[in-house]
């Protein structure tokens, strides 16, 4: 129950409350004291009196509690739409819309400086969040540089003729910390310029189905060495507006995870399909399963938050930084789609997309099947 359904609730209440004891005292001074008054005087009760005093109840008090009742609704109805307007405005409040700032009356009550309270709130927030984001992106733009020296250094150190077995492992060593970094660092900068509106997308017609296909080809290899089978069920010709390099991302991403999460001798199955004749739904599905340990289905919520790695003890000696599903999730939403994640632990893990289709294409320039 809202508060301003119990607070009207309880005003109900004391109303009814009131006119009750107001209607008893009235009973008390009209019709009871006054029969009271004529039998000690010996006359005749009077019958009409009771039905008077019920019809000015029909015609007065009535009317009074109906206009009592609703005029009291619409007090508290505008009393209260500052508490509406600002529990709507925490609930809607996320890193994306910290700008936001509720407008004041400047009445100086309690609701004013409710509202100013939380716009000084919001503001806190976006500064706090706007220093995260410029240290973030500092120190990855500064960490670029020793890492290209670091790699330069190692490989170098590789080409030499005399290093010996236990070195030149020692050095591979390093050189795959050093990409591994790398990569954190660049999921850091993409993840930090896409929270702040920096990063941005072309828009030009693209032929996903080619783009599975070239996925398909590179997780084959990928999964040669764990024996896994990956296996392209469905691939229908399909073309979406957005960016070429960013969706082949998002495939890579999706076939690498499908492939590491996964048990020796397991399987990947892959599924794009266009929508069925007729159909109001006018997207693209792709649907990329893996069998494998899989996730908690408590876990699932938090599946495409930067740095989660679900079950440590399923991600224990798997390569990887967590960054990969907050990536794909943003390039899936960055193209107008959607994404779910599905998991039976111990079965089957399902990562579910739905992409919007380019319609003003002519069927002539889609790839043939």
């Amino acid at each position: 129950m809202s508060f301003r359904l119990r607070l009207s609730t309880l005003y109900a209440g004391v109303l009814l409350i009131s006119l009750l004891i107001c209607g008893t005292l009235l009973y008390q001074e009209w019709v009871v004291e006054p029969q009271h008054e004529r039998a000690r005087l010996g006359l005749a009760p009077e019958d009409d009196v009771v039905v008077d005093l019920l019809q000015s109840v029909l015609w007065v008090a009535v009317p009074a509690t109906i206009l009592g009742l609703g005029g009291g609704w619409l007090l508290m109805r505008k009393a209260l739409e500052p508490v509406r307007a600002l529990g709507k405005a925490v609930s809607d409040l996320n890193e994306s819309n910290l700008d936001v700032r509720l407008p004041r009356s400047f009445n100086g009550d309690e609701f004013d400086r409710l509202t100013e309270g939380f716009n000084e709130m919001a503001a806190r927030l976006e500064d706090s969040f706007q220093k995260i984001r410029q240290f973030t992106l500092r120190a990855s733009h500064e960490l670029k540089t020793p890492l290209t020296i670091m790699r330069g250094s190692v490989e170098t150190s590789l080409e030499d003729p005399l290093i010996n077995g236990l070195h030149r492992e020692y050095l591979l060593n390093i050189l795959h910390e050093v990409h591994r970094l790398t990569r954190i660092v660049e999921g850091l900068t993409l993840i930090t310029k896409t929270e702040a509106g920096l990063a941005t997308l072309k828009s030009t017609p693209v032929h996903l189905d080619q783009l599975v296909r070239e996925a398909y080809a590179d997780a084959q290899i990928l999964a040669r060495d764990l024996g896994l089978i990956v296996k392209l069920e469905t691939c229908d010709p399909i073309i979406v507006a957005g960016d070429q390099e960013r969706l082949r991302q998002m495939l890579l991403n999706l076939l690498d995870n499908a492939v590491k999460f996964n048990d020796r001798g397991g399987s990947v199955l892959i599924q794009l399909t266009s929508p069925n004749a007729g159909d109001n739904d006018n997207t693209a599905l792709l649907q990329i399963s893996n069998t494998g340990p899989g996730l908690d289905p408590s876990a699932l919520p938090k599946v495409f938050d930067p740095f989660f790695r679900g079950d440590p003890a399923h991600n224990r000696g798997i390569d990887g930084c967590g960054l990969g599903l907050a990536i794909i999730r943003w390039i899936v939403l960055s193209h107008g789609g959607t994404i779910i994640a599905e998991s039976d632990p111990g079965i089957v893990t399902t990562i579910t997309i739905r992409l919007p289709l380019v319609t003003e294409l002519t069927t002539r320039e889609r790839i043939p099947s």
